[in-house]
Parts: C-alpha cells; sequence; structure tokens
C-alpha cells in the first residue's frame, strides 16, 4: 500500500500534453528516435506587476555509432511549460550547440557554447533567449566561471590550458595566463581580497599565483604561498585557502584564513593523513574528511577552530565511494534549514550505520527506528542492536531526486529512502522522512519514490521510481501523513525526469518521458494550483520547537519556527518566508568540544593526548605580551549559547613564559634537498616553542658563508643563498638566546645539469675475460650521480657510485650494455653493443692527416666512417664480411682499430688474412673517398698485427713449442732493451720506431725493414701485455702510443 489510509482517488490534475519531436535517424536497420536528450537549464525572471517565466530547453541527439552529437535543438516556452518554439533558426539552423548557461545575477542573459569540434563560437542573449549574437572564438572553451557578484565577469579555460576573462559577457576576451591548472582558478570574495577584479590560480607549474582580472603581468602577480605546491592541490573556499606541500613523501596541508599568511593544519600528531577533502568551511570552520595512514575505504572527519589550523576529531569511520568522474564522495549529509544537524553513515564491525549530529559533529547518535509500519503494526527496533539507516547519496542531475532531500524552506521535513536493521542495506528500500514536532521518523512508501516539494514544502509530491510505465502521483498535504493519488496522463509514460523552477514555491511542474522506447519525447505540464482554493492566513500557521531527544536546547539557543498546519490546504506563495525566533540557552558542557591535543574520555572529560604537551600552546608567545591557555575545551563554532559554565570551560588569558627555543625546523621552500647549480635556494626555519621576538637565528650554508638574524620574525620570507659550486652541503641552523640554543641542520646535494654521457667500452671482446666499462660525463662535475649498468640478459641492474665497472660475458655473440646516469631529476643512457668471440686479432689504424679536418668528432659520424672503412678495407683484401670488425676511435686525432675475427672455414695452402690485411695497409691499397676532392688513406699504426690469440684450454704441441719460443725470445728482447744504451744500432731503431713510424714500416727497402720474425717478437710482449685485453673505446691513439713506448 502506497499510504497509510489507503489511495485516496482525487479529480484529476490539469494537465497539458506538450509533444517535443525529433527527426529519426539509422543505425544500421534498427530505427532509434528517442536517443541522448539532455535538459540544460531554466531561467526566470518578474517583469512589472505580472510574473512571467520562460523556460529553455536544449537537447541533443547523440549517435553512439559516430560517438559524437550529431543534432541539436533549442527551445523556449514563455507560458510556463505549457508550450515550447523551436529557436534553430535564430542560432543557426546547422548550428550544434553543446552547452547553456544562464547568468547567476541576471536570469535574463544566456549564454550558448558550440560543439567545439564543428566550430568555436557562443551566442549570447540579454533578452531571456528571445533573440541571439554570435561571436567567434580562436579558442575552445572547456569551462566557465562565472563572477558571484558581477553579472558581466566571467572566467573561460581552454583546451591549450590558458585562462581567459571577459567583463562583457563574452563578447571580448583576453588572456588572464597562460598554463594554468584545469579546475584551479577562482573569483576573489568581496571583504577578504583586496581587489574585486582578483583571481587565485594555480599554474601547471604548481605555483599558487594572483593575478588582476584585466592587468595579470609578472609586476602585478602575487604569490600568497612561497615555493612549489602539490599539483591540482589550491582550494580557494570562503575565506579559507588550502595548499599542499609533499615532503619525503608525505602531505602537509597549509591553510590561509582570511587572505593571512599560510599556516600548516594541525591535525592530532599521529594522524598521517594519505588524503584530505575540505567539505565544509560555512559558519567560519572547516570540516574536512582525512584518510589516515591504516583506511582504504573510509574517512575520519575533523573539525577545526575559526582559524583553520587546530582540528579534533569529530567521527570516526565514514563510508566513502567512488563519484562519476572519479571523485571521493563521502557519505555525509549537511540537512538544510537546521543549522548544525548532519547525517553520517559510519563503518562498525564491518556494518554500516546511520548516526545524526545537531550540534556540528560534537556529539553523534543512531536513529531511532519508526515504532509502526505502513500498516500500523509495531516494529521492534531496540538501540543499539537495531536502528534506522538512511542512503545519503545526493542526486547529480537536477531533474531526478537522490537517496535523500532537505529544503531551506521546509525545516524539519528531511525526506530519504533506507533501512530498518542492525546495518544499512541496499534491498528493502523505504521511504521515510523526519517529522519536526517530536523528531521522530514516519515510513511513508514500501517502495522507491520520488518526493519532490511544492509551495515552499507547503505540499510534497511523490512518483514512483520504476522501469515500467506510469500515468498516477500522489500528492501530500501534511508532511506525508496521508497521500492523494491523481492521474497526470491518460496513457502510461515511461518517466525520465522532472523539471520545476528553481526553489520550492513552484505549483507548475513538467514530467518528461517517452511513452515507448521508439516514441517521440513527451512533456507533460502539471498545474497544481487548480486543487488550492486560497492562499495562506495567519490562522493557517502553527509554532514548532525543534529539540533532541527532549532537550530544547540546540547549539546554544532555544528554536522556533512557523509551519503550516497539517489540516490547512492553501498556497503560501512566493513571498512565503522561514520564520524561526530563538531564545538564548546557558552554556553546558555539551557546548563544548574537545581542543586541539585533548581527547575525550569514556567519563566525557577532555584529557591530553600522550603526544601533546599543553605548554607548547604558547610557542608564537613573545615575552612580554599574553596568549590564551586552553582548558582542554573550546566552544563549538557557532553556538551561541552565554553564561553558564563559559567561564570553567573557556581559554584563559596568561602571560607567555621566557622558554629556550625548542622544536627548530630546518626545511627548503620546494621541500626537496637537492638544488642546481648557480639559482636562488630558499630555506625556511621554524621554531615551535620559544620567545621568536628575541631568539637569533644562525644559518650556516656549508660553503664557508654564513648569516645571523636577530629574530624569527625577520626571516618569515626564507633565507636565500646561491651556491658555486657541486657538492653535498651541510647547512646548519641555530636558534639562542638566553636560556639557551637549539640546532638542526639538512644535507643539501647541490647538482648542474648533465649534459651528456658517453659509455666507454671495448668494441670486441674475449669470452670469459675481464672487460673494463666506464661512464664519461659531461660536464665531469655534476654532483651526486648514480650509476645503472645493464649488463647482457642481467634482468637485474648493477648499481654503484663510481663510473667504471668490471664484467666478463661468458657466451659469444653480441652482447649489449646500458649504463644510465642519474643526477637530481635527470638520467641520461649510452648504449653499447660488444662482440664477444673465443680470440681475435686487432690492430690499430692511422689515416692521413686531411680526415681530422672533417671529423666532428659525434658518434653518428664515427658509425658511418667506420663502415666505410670496412668496406675498403674488404674491397681491397677480399675478408669475408662476418670476418670483419672497424670502430672509430672517439677524440682527435682520427684513429681507429680493426679486429679480424677467426676463419673458421681456413684451409692449409690459404694464406693468412692478417698479412694480406697488413699487406694492403702498407702498400697504401686502402682507400676511399670522404667527399668530392677529399681521398684518406688508411694505414696500419704498428708494424704488425697482432697474432692470433688461442684462448682455449688444449693447445698443440706446436702451439706450447711456440708459446715457449715466444717467452725465451722476450726475455732476450727484455736483456738487450735493458742494454740498448750500450748498443748504437738498436738505439736509433727505437728512436726511429717512435719518431719515423712510417718509414719503418713501408716495404720499399727491404734492407732498411727488421725482418718479419724480429718485428713479430718485438710485438708478442705488446700483445701479452695490452693488445689481448679488452680495448677501452676512448683510449686514444697518443694514450696507446705512450704505453707502447713503456713497453
Amino acid at each position: 500500500m502506497p499510504c497509510r489510509g489507503g489511495v485516496q482517488e482525487s479529480p484529476s490534475l490539469r494537465t497539458e500534453d506538450i509533444p517535443v519531436s525529433f527527426s529519426r535517424w539509422q543505425q544500421g536497420e534498427q530505427t532509434v528516435a528517442w536517443v541522448g536528450v539532455v535538459l540544460q537549464c531554466l531561467s526566470g525572471s518578474v517583469e512589472t506587476s505580472h510574473l512571467t517565466v520562460v523556460i529553455l530547453m536544449l537537447t541533443k541527439l547523440f549517435d553512439f555509432n559516430l560517438n559524437s552529437v550529431t543534432e541539436s535543438s533549442l527551445w523556449r516556452s514563455t507560458d510556463y511549460g505549457a508550450t515550447y518554439q523551436k529557436l534553430n533558426d535564430k542560432v543557426g539552423a546547422k548550428t550544434i550547440l553543446s552547452y547553456l548557461y544562464v547568468s547567476p545575477n541576471n536570469k535574463r542573459k544566456i549564454m550558448l557554447l558550440t560543439d567545439p569540434e564543428v566550430e568555436s563560437s557562443l551566442l549570447i542573449s540579454s533578452d531571456e533567449g528571445a533573440t541571439y549574437q554570435k561571436y567567434r572564438l580562436n579558442f575552445y572553451i572547456l569551462s566557465l566561471l562565472f563572477h558571484p557578484e558581477q553579472e558581466d565577469w566571467i572566467l573561460a579555460y581552454s583546451h591549450d590550458q590558458k585562462l581567459y576573462s571577459s567583463v562583457e559577457f563574452g563578447r571580448r576576451w583576453q588572456v588572464v595566463h597562460e598554463r594554468v591548472a584545469p579546475n584551479r582558478f577562482y573569483w576573489s570574495k568581496m571583504g577578504l581580497d583586496k581587489e574585486p577584479g582578483l583571481i587565485h590560480l594555480e599554474t601547471t607549474e604548481a605555483l599558487y599565483v594572483t593575478c588582476k582580472l584585466q592587468n595579470c603581468t609578472d609586476a602585478n602577480k602575487g604569490k600568497p604561498f612561497p615555493g612549489y605546491i602539490d599539483p591540482n592541490s589550491l582550494v580557494v573556499q570562503d575565506e579559507y585557502v588550502f595548499v599542499q606541500v609533499s615532503t619525503a613523501g608525505r602531505p602537509i596541508y597549509y591553510v590561509s584564513a582570511k587572505r593571512d599568511v599560510f599556516t600548516p593544519m594541525k591535525l592530532p600528531k599521529y594522524t598521517l593523513p594519505k588524503n584530505l577533502h575540505v567539505i565544509s568551511t560555512d559558519e567560519n570552520r572547516v570540516v574536512a574528511a582525512v584518510q589516515e595512514w591504516n583506511q582504504n575505504e573510509t574517512y575520519n572527519l575533523y573539525v577545526s577552530d575559526t582559524s583553520g589550523v587546530y582540528y579534533t576529531l569529530a567521527l570516526e569511520n565514514v563510508v566513502s565511494s567512488m563519484g562519476p568522474e572519479g571523485n571521493v564522495m563521502v557519505d555525509l549529509y549537511e540537512v538544510a534549514g537546521i543549522k548544525g544537524m548532519f547525517l553520517a553513515n559510519r563503518k562498525t564491525d564491518n556494518q554500516v550505520k546511520t548516526y545524526i549530529t545537531y550540534n556540528r559533529g560534537r556529539d553523534w547518535r543512531l536513529l531511532q527506528a519508526p515504532g509502526k509500519d505502513l500498516r500500523a503494526n509495531s516494529i521492534h527496533c531496540e538501540l543499539p542492536y537495531c536502528s534506522l539507516h538512511l542512503h545519503l547519496h545526493v542526486s547529480a542531475n537536477p531533474y531526478t531526486s537522490g537517496n535523500i532531500a532537505s529544503r531551506e524552506s521546509a525545516p524539519g521535513i528531511i525526506v530519504a529512502s533506507g533501512s530498518i536493521g542492525s546495518e544499512l542495506t541496499t534491498s528493502n528500500c523505504q521511504r521515510v522522512y523526519h517529522l519536526g514536532c517530536r523528531n521522530t521518523w514516519r515510513q511513508i512508501f514500501n517502495e522507491e519514490y520520488a518526493v519532490l516539494y511544492l509551495d515552499q514544502g507547503g505540499a510534497l509530491v511523490a512518483i514512483r521510481h520504476t522501469p515500467l510505465p506510469i500515468r498516477h502521483l500522489w500528492l501530500s498535504f501534511d508532511e506525508g501523513r496521508q497521500w492523494n493519488k491523481y492521474s497526470f496522463t491518460s496513457s502510461p509514460l515511461f518517466v525520465d525526469g522532472v523539471l520545476g523552477e528553481p526553489g520550492e514555491e513552484t505549483l507548475i511542474m513538467t514530467i518528461f518521458g517517452h511513452v515507448s522506447h521508439r516514441s517521440e519525447w513527451q512533456l507533460v505540464k502539471i498545474d497544481f494550483r487548480s486543487i488550492f482554493n486560497r492562499r495562506c492566513t495567519e490562522a493557517d500557521y502553527q509554532t514548532w520547537h525543534l529539540h533532541n531527544q527532549g532537550e530544547p536546547c540546540l547549539m546554544g539557543v532555544k528554536r522556533i519556527y512557523r509551519k503550516l498546519k497539517p489540516t490547512s490546504r492553501c498556497v503560501m506563495g512566493k513571498t512565503y518566508s522561514v520564520s524561526m525566533t530563538s531564545g538564548p540557552c546557558e552554556c553546558t558542557e555539551a557546548d563544548f568540544e574537545c581542543d586541539y591535543g585533548y581527547e575525550r574520555r569514556t567519563n566525557g572529560k577532555c584529557t591530553p593526548a600522550f603526544w601533546f604537551h599543553p605548554s607548547s600552546m604558547s610557542r608564537s608567545c613573545t615575552m612580554g605580551m599574553t596568549f590564551l591557555n586552553s582548558t582542554g575545551y573550546r566552544k563549538v563554532v557557532s553556538n551561541n549559547c552565554t553564561a553558564g559554565v563559559s567561564m570553567e570551560y573557556t581559554a584563559r588569558r596568561q602571560q607567555c613564559p621566557i622558554q629556550a627555543p625548542r622544536g627548530l625546523h630546518l626545511v627548503t621552500s620546494e621541500g626537496t634537498l637537492t638544488a642546481t647549480l648557480g639559482t636562488n635556494v630558499t630555506f625556511l626555519v621554524f621554531l615551535e616553542e620559544g620567545d621568536g621576538a628575541r631568539t637569533s637565528i644562525t644559518l650556516d650554508f656549508g660553503d664557508g658563508h654564513a648569516v645571523t638574524y636577530s629574530n624569527v620574525s625577520s626571516i618569515e620570507d626564507g633565507i636565500k643563498h646561491i651556491y658555486k659550486t657541486v657538492g653535498i652541503y651541510r647547512v646548519t641552523a641555530t636558534g639562542e638566546n638566553s636560556l639557551g640554543s637549539e640546532t638542526t641542520m639538512l644535507y643539501l646535494h647541490v647538482t648542474c645539469q648533465l649534459e651528456y654521457i658517453h659509455l666507454s667500452a671495448p668494441f670486441v671482446a674475449v669470452r670469459n675475460k675481464e672487460v673494463n666499462l666506464t661512464a664519461v660525463l659531461w660536464p665531469s662535475q655534476v654532483g651526486t650521480v648514480t650509476y645503472i649498468w645493464w649488463i647482457g640478459n642481467n634482468t637485474e641492474p648493477v648499481i654503484t657510485l663510481e663510473g667504471s665497472v668490471s664484467c666478463t660475458f661468458p657466451r659469444e655473440g653480441i652482447s649489449t650494455v646500458t649504463v644510465q646516469v642519474s643526477v637530481g631529476n635527470s638520467i641520461l643512457q649510452d648504449r653499447k653493443s660488444i662482440a664477444v668471440h673465443e680470440y681475435f686479432r686487432s690492430h690499430l689504424l692511422a689515416f692521413s692527416s686531411n680526415l681530422d679536418d672533417h671529423n666532428p668528432d659525434v658518434a653518428e659520424w664515427r658509425l658511418d666512417v667506420s663502415r666505410v672503412i670496412r668496406n675498403s678495407l674488404i674491397q681491397a683484401t677480399g675478408v669475408r664480411e662476418d670476418q670483419l670488425l672497424v670502430t672509430v676511435l672517439p677524440g682527435l686525432p682520427t684513429a681507429a682499430e680493426f679486429f679480424l675475427l677467426p676463419d673458421k672455414q681456413l684451409t692449409e695452402g690459404k694464406p693468412d688474412k692478417s698479412s694480406v690485411l697488413l699487406g694492403a695497409l702498407n702498400q697504401n691499397l686502402v682507400q676511399f673517398t670522404l667527399r668530392p676532392g677529399v681521398q684518406v688513406t688508411v694505414y696500419a699504426a704498428h708494424l704488425s698485427a697482432a697474432p692470433l690469440v688461442d684462448t682455449s684450454e688444449n693447445h698443440s704441441g706446436s702451439a706450447m713449442l711456440m708459446l715457449l719460443s715466444v717467452v725465451v725470445v722476450g726475455l732476450a728482447v727484455f736483456v738487450i732493451y735493458k742494454f740498448k744504451r750500450k748498443i748504437p744500432g738498436l738505439n736509433v731503431y727505437a728512436q726511429m720506431q717512435n719518431e719515423k713510424e712510417q718509414e719503418m714500416m713501408s716495404p720499399a727497402n727491404p734492407t732498411e725493414a727488421p725482418s718479419s720474425s724480429q718485428r713479430d717478437l718485438v710485438h708478442s710482449l705488446e700483445i701479452l701485455d695490452t693488445e689481448f685485453n679488452s680495448r677501452p673505446i676512448a683510449t686514444t691513439t697518443k694514450q696507446r702510443k705512450t704505453k707502447q713506448r713503456k713497453q
């Protein structure tokens, strides 16, 4: 049964069907008529002696195949929705509209935005939408923000992160600021900001900036908060400004009250918040939802003092959910019409229960369930085991009702859906409402209904929530005690929403829906004025006393409201206003909550928390002045009680004590421990306790410079310093007064920008032989550096603080080595590929001097020239491609190295490839053309190539004999070298080997060149010492020659 006394059939309401048609469009073989219809807005105005209401309606047709809006229509009604006129010809027949805005300060002014994918324009009307003027835009508007008082002032946010302003209601625009964070711009508030045209905004560089509306230059910009803030953390709400700064991974929240200096928000010490949302800032108080370190799906509610700085716990474990746009929705509902009343859903022992407070969170209690159901059967529900629980989600769609509703014009009436039991459930939802006379709850429906307020709450309209078509609604004149059934349409209608004039004073509403899923959209206007026969008089009203479980004093006053009698069926009209009288109450303990740092015990007393020192509240004191010494209590904000126990619980003013400095803090303005060389570093010094006016501060920057200030107040803007050398500096701050001193420090890493890195690694390596890898930095001194090495196929990197590592490669093939260098916030990397083989021959190459004139010494040039040299060697000698590798070395003069891999197909009788290569080089047969007119000749840098190295374990007898011969001859050469000054011939050879190397290598005069066996013996020493080891690519030719001379 939908109502307690049965369904009372009443005469039909005066209704009018208003069809609104759309041209049908095809989707394959399926015909769809009602798709993507959106109601946008409504405006009203009063002209001369009679009331006229203009309804504007924007409808859009959405094509799901194209994923875009393909058609829009603008409709206008001047007879309260009885008829509608289509205005497409006035805005452009092919124009697709996307949004409709009404000026909040002048309902006659309308703004329409076109679809930016088609064109970027706006249309403006100053006559309630009758005519329009079109203006082209050179940017795409993503969002608009109207000034709360100036009707022509608008802020527009564009797709390219620019903020525009207009003081002519969109007819002209100018750029206010570039690189603005989305939805982080706010208008100034009269009485708080210095200028009415001031704009608060957050830049994409995470800076909080204030700008003048018409003159936002660098000279006129303000920076109320020093340093950077966390991205998307600026909130300007009423008289408070909030920002967030993360330090060492932990967020610190700052607040500014009445545009004063920013102060860290003081939550209980071990709250350790992961997330914080500002819920409310009205009544000079902040209500914040804080998700603490041990919470995942719930939030704790905290309330502040008037400064917004000091917070105390109001309610734990409030349920939260994710909104449609990814925003966090906390199950907290502020009841309209009654100051200080809130409802909240709290999770206790894995059960969700609904709690109510009448004093802004000082006390919470469960809801007493109704005593009887709709059939007058008793409901056995005893607190605290059973209670009433409500869904507290407010509808984001203005044309459908949510789970709960209340109105300023109807105090004491709350309509909500919920359930009765030990916890809140989604099944068995019932409609209930709060009846003010005795603060009891009454069930009004067994099923889900949308309940709307008419005539300032003098009547309630209920429409059933159902996927089925309906033709009836219910109307109540006595706050839901009795319901009358009315028919609003002759044929059942699928109801999609209800349209009513803003506010609750109207008696006309429009239901919109469709007869079938293939039918056109239909509007039904309902005029309730026909069922009222007179206007209300004073005799139709009664008084209503608000109370909490029999306690008439709430928030320090007794509140008495005037409301309509249940038996009166009359129209209150637009002139009715809620009247309330109040009488003062004496203060009791219930009018005070625990102050910051205090917790309420089971006996109701507030005592200091284990972490709190009451004496610390005087930390901002200066000797000779006074401070408020807390009693552990503070009056609930907006509580108006007087006398009583006020003196006992109110904080007492006392003289500031003389204290030694304690709690000295030193941080950088950015909250980081790194700085860039040559830039200003701002240090902030805070003192928790002590006489700041008489405490001197000395700051030692750690680089031989220090400064001293006479008091803390003189360094509120920070201390700036520039470091001229990279390094790690110990920065020390010391606070000192006549009673003592305290020191704190931090270690600051000063770095410079790393421009380039080069990985020095061998081009070819021997399997299982140790290889040296070196990272070369430019500039070489950049500060604290971390090297991350990715070697071969290893899945875990090697991390070092040194720029060199050694490694081996166990398998033949191509291995890749990557080094990443981390400096400050930047990471650069270089990568090299190393060919790994069992053995190989290698030799240095030199070039004719003209190559150096064309060597830019860049990696790409070296790769290209290496490829050209390799092709020239192959062409001159016939060596197979898979046997020869060439790499050009960095630096000047230009040098290169070739690597000859063993020929596994080598058979007896074929000449050794190394001798073929050296022969070609020594005969100047290897040449290439670098560019027209530039012919480069390639030479062998030594007399011969290195002999083949065999690193395998099984050596043949001849190989062993050869090795023994090499050792013996090597010793002989060493002895001869030792006494070379006594042998003039060898002395001359040694000099000529270094100074006239090309002449000694030339085979043109065989008699002047040493024998082949002698060359092999001399170079066998070089091979044993150097040639067989992996050579770093960064080694220059000059370094190699120096090493040769030492040998």
